[in-house]
């Protein structure tokens, strides 16, 4: 449509004007920590020009922008090098979130400053006994006249350092004798930056430190800042899950076409291109992921996505990146070492944790034969 092309001449022309070379390229998995500052700069430079709520409502200070215009963006974003987000947490995960079941007090309090990054965010889900059983979190928050009071320990906080917010779920009740466990949860909004929070960075394969462990020693947090009823953080959580697989995964897309574009490039440099089964497994990838970004733009496009798509997403892309992590290491095998031999094995280190952050691929798969394939939940509840 000529409007969706004067759309993409726009995002276009204004990431040519402002976009870096201090900037450029800089970030995504396993480099959270580089060049923070200007990333940060730069991303609050995106939210002047109202690109970080591109895909907000008029009504809450977005540009209520189609679905097709958000692929734009993300697409032309990824094509240009643009450094990865700082602001995602907040901008697709927290905002749309609270517009959806936050109260009215919550939201003026909080759109506004994620709409112009001026605080960040992470996520307090995961824990050393609970990574993707979120039923099984025992962080607990009980309260005390006004305040919610938390205590307990979050694990694979990413961002944690540096955010100012955390959204936690915690367990506010017990569940009902016999009944699931998730009933009891709620979604609290906690500050970060007060006593009785301490965030320990854990170190990777990669050897950066862009996640961490977070500890609640009688944090507090103000009673109206919990998301929905207290007890229903179930729901507000799975709410703000569906909202981190959007739009934005199409430019994901784009960025692997890079990687993939480039270890070609590589392979047919060092003579890896000139093995037919290394060849044959390039064009396979090729293949791979041209099914996968069709797959994905089309259930955008449906009213009503399948309900397990999601991990659908997920378990497609992750062994795709792992798969090409691993070529890579044998495609370097056949020459001798390159200038970006770090891109390549950072890669296919970090991309070992693709199949287990964000909801591990064993519970992907269970969704997947609970939720398409209709088969038993067994004893799990």
């Amino acid at each position: 449509m000529a409007g969706d092309e004067a759309f993409r001449r726009e995002i276009r022309e204004w990431l040519a004007d402002n976009l870096t070379d201090e900037v450029r390229g800089v970030g995504g998995p396993g480099r959270e920590n580089e060049a923070f500052p200007q990333r940060l700069a730069f991303a609050r430079r995106l939210a002047a020009a109202g690109w970080t709520t591109l895909a907000w409502p008029v009504g809450h200070g977005g540009r209520g922008a189609s679905l097709a215009q958000q692929v734009i963006f993300h697409e032309e974003y990824a094509r240009s090098g643009a450094p990865s987000r700082v602001d995602h947490i907040g901008t697709t995960m927290v905002g749309p979130t609270l517009m959806e079941l936050g109260s009215p007090e919550q939201q003026r309090r909080f759109l506004p400053a994620l709409a112009s990054v001026d605080e960040l965010w992470c996520q307090g889900y995961s824990e050393p006994g609970a990574g993707s059983d979120l039923a099984g979190v025992t962080t607990r928050a009980r309260l005390d006249g006004d305040t919610w009071v938390l205590t307990g320990q979050k694990v694979w906080t990413s961002l944690a350092h540096v955010a100012d917010w955390c959204f936690v779920l915690a367990r506010t009740s017990p569940p009902d004798q016999g009944g699931p466990r998730h009933r009891g949860l709620s979604y609290l909004l906690v500050p970060m930056r007060q006593p009785g929070v301490t965030v320990r960075p854990i170190r990777q394969l990669t050897g950066d430190s862009e996640f961490n462990e977070v500890f609640f020693d009688d944090a507090r947090t103000s009673r109206d800042l919990v998301v929905g009823r207290p007890g229903e953080g179930w729901k507000v959580a799975m709410a703000t899950l569906a909202y981190e697989r959007g739009a934005a995964t199409v430019g994901q897309q784009i960025g692997f076409q890079r990687d993939l574009d480039d270890l070609v490039a590589l392979a047919r440099g060092n003579g890896a291109a000139a093995d037919p089964h290394l060849r044959s497994r390039l064009a396979r990838a090729s293949v791979d992921l041209t099914v996968l970004r069709s797959h994905t733009l089309r259930t955008l496009s449906l009213d009503t996505p399948p309900q397990a798509n999601p991990s659908v997403v997920k378990l497609l892309w992750t062994r795709w990146r792992q798969g090409l992590g691993e070529l890579a290491m044998e495609v370097l095998a056949c020459g001798a070492p390159v200038a970006d031999t770090e891109r390549w094995q950072r890669l296919f280190l970090f991309s070992r944790a693709d199949t287990i952050y964000g909801g591990s691929n064993e519970i992907q798969r269970g969704i997947v034969a609970e939720r398409v394939l209709g088969l038993p939940r067994g004893d799990r509840r």
